[in-house]
């Protein structure tokens, strides 16, 4: 059984969907979801979905590994990042290489970086009168969005089209292919 921990730090709708995908399966199991927001409700989501639901500081993050000891404990085969906005520390990193990912959702390497998330991101797309925008899922380095690119879907951007508008259409990519391409990492050529 292999074994995937969620990061996040907002509403959790990706999460939850990654949670009730893998609970249809029976190779694969969410052990725990992780928040640095103690009022994010991915955690109330977690929690109702029966997955474990952990909250985190600054300190227990970047200063006193507190997070890696528990991750090492849990052992997961893959670290999701779901809408988690702090940039990862090089000791998990480390402890697990090319074992986190994250989904940003717009078509890297444009409009990535600190600062570049949700609203933001979909706001400069639209602003810069761009006819396409997508998600990216890529492995996580120490950089903010700079890992290797695993998989990119597009949308169309119509004239008229807003800010929320683009996110609705985003959301819609990431539901259909986030839960896929973390099956396809953890079970190549199944």
């Amino acid at each position: 059984m292999k074994r995937i921990i969620i990061f996040a730090s907002g509403s959790g709708t990706n999460a939850e969907n990654i949670i009730k995908h893998f609970h249809s399966k029976n190779n694969a199991v969410i052990t725990h979801v992780f928040s640095n927001n103690q009022r994010a409700k991915v955690l109330k989501r977690a929690h109702d979905l029966k997955v474990k639901a952990l909250h985190f500081d600054r300190t227990s993050f970047y200063e006193n590994n507190e997070v890696l000891r528990i991750l090492k404990d849990a052992n997961p085969d893959i670290i999701v990042l779901a809408g988690f906005l702090w940039k990862f520390p090089e000791s998990i990193l480390n402890h697990f290489p090319s074992k986190v990912i994250n989904i940003h959702p717009a078509l890297l390497p444009n409009y990535g970086g600190k600062g570049m998330y949700g609203k933001f991101v979909h706001e400069a797309v639209i602003n810069n009168k761009e006819k396409e925008s997508g998600i990216t899922i890529h492995y996580v380095n120490e950089a903010y969005d700079e890992g290797a690119i695993i998989f990119q879907a597009k949308t169309t951007i119509k004239e008229g089209d807003t800010p929320e508008v683009l996110a609705s259409n985003i959301h819609k990519l990431e539901y259909e292919h986030f839960p896929k391409v973390i099956e396809d990492i953890l079970f190549p050529g199944e």
